[in-house]
């Protein structure tokens, strides 16, 4: 197999079936915004990583602080609370890693069709998405 520069192709689905330059256009532009999308989750779940991480050590640092005041006092609901506080994080995290996997197989087989034109829309979008996104990580 080999790339070429064509404004025919079908990508991902037979129903999305390019046959103009228009078209390839609008594919194209489809999947740099697609790219765009999947960087930005990319640097979102890390940021939420981060904040996670943050938020249950300053959790389980004030848990040891109670518990070391009071330590006959009723501890089990800080530590449950904590418990649900972190299972509800890496549920919405995993949701958010299954979002990113399904598009980013999308973009790969996209890819796959071996059109230079979707080719150069993945990569610009991907640049792009990360130019945008990476501001948002820095702010955290």
């Amino acid at each position: 197999m080999h790339f070429i520069f064509s404004d025919e192709v079908v990508l991902l689905f037979d129903f999305w079936s390019v046959h103009s330059p228009a078209g390839m256009a609008l594919s194209v532009l489809v999947v740099l915004l697609l790219a765009v999308l999947y960087e930005s989750i990319k640097v979102g779940k890390a940021k939420l990583l981060y904040q996670a991480a943050v938020s249950m050590s300053i959790a389980t640092i004030q848990l040891t602080e109670e518990t070391d005041q009071d330590s006959l006092g009723s501890d089990s609901a800080p530590v449950s609370r904590t418990h649900l506080r972190w299972f509800f994080c890496h549920f919405g995290q995993s949701l958010i890693h299954v979002v990113q996997v399904v598009i980013g197989y999308f973009m790969m087989l996209a890819v796959m069709s071996y059109n230079t034109w979707i080719f150069f829309g993945v990569i610009i979008g991907s640049a792009v998405g990360y130019y945008l996104a990476y501001p948002l990580l820095s702010m955290v």
